[in-house]
């Protein structure tokens, strides 16, 4: 065989392998032999555009949780007015008075020795309470409501089971 005839069978060799090594690859943006289109890139880099936008809001709204440092404003307080409740007479009666929280719940004392005094704070627009109700005994008691130290109404209670109301209305906030 002669040297020409060998190279030319090396060529053809080599010519060979190459064309069995690139049989399974295609070339970037041609089409696949069978004629099939690849969907797995489209659908992989839309993938990637989406998980790339989502960490990036969240990476921005760690930053903006780690750097607002403004002062959140404090709730503010309820205005509230001075309220004092007095029950006088002789015995034990049940008495029953608002000293408002938001919740603007009453608070009953049942069996109270008389005299019985009390200063709460009441919020501006609700109307301060203050109930007595007698025993089976009966007798005679008299509550009062004076907002800010002055006096603003008295009931008396007498006889078995009496009762007596006294409330006032504060001005609105």
């Amino acid at each position: 065989m002669s040297s020409k005839e060998s190279t030319e069978s090396a060529e053809t060799e080599i010519a060979e392998r190459e064309t069995e090594a690139t049989a399974g690859t295609e070339t970037p943006g041609a089409e696949p032999a069978d004629g099939s289109k690849d969907e797995d890139t489209g659908s992989r880099r839309a993938g990637i555009a989406i998980a790339a936008a989502v960490l990036l809001a969240c990476g921005g709204l760690v930053g903006y949780g780690i750097l607002n440092t403004e002062e959140k404003p404090k709730p503010r307080a309820v205005p509230t007015a001075e309220v004092t409740y007095e029950v006088t007479g002789e015995g034990t009666v049940e008495v029953s008075y608002l000293a408002r929280s938001e919740s603007g719940d009453a608070t009953i004392e049942s069996g109270v020795q008389l005299p019985w005094k009390k200063t709460v704070r009441v919020p501006l627009g609700k109307d301060p309470t203050v109930a007595i109700v007698l025993g089976g005994e009966g007798g005679e008691a008299a509550c009062t409501l004076a907002v800010h130290g002055t006096h603003v109404q008295r009931a008396t209670a007498s006889g078995t089971y009496g009762r007596a109301t006294c409330s006032a209305p504060l001005p609105r906030p």
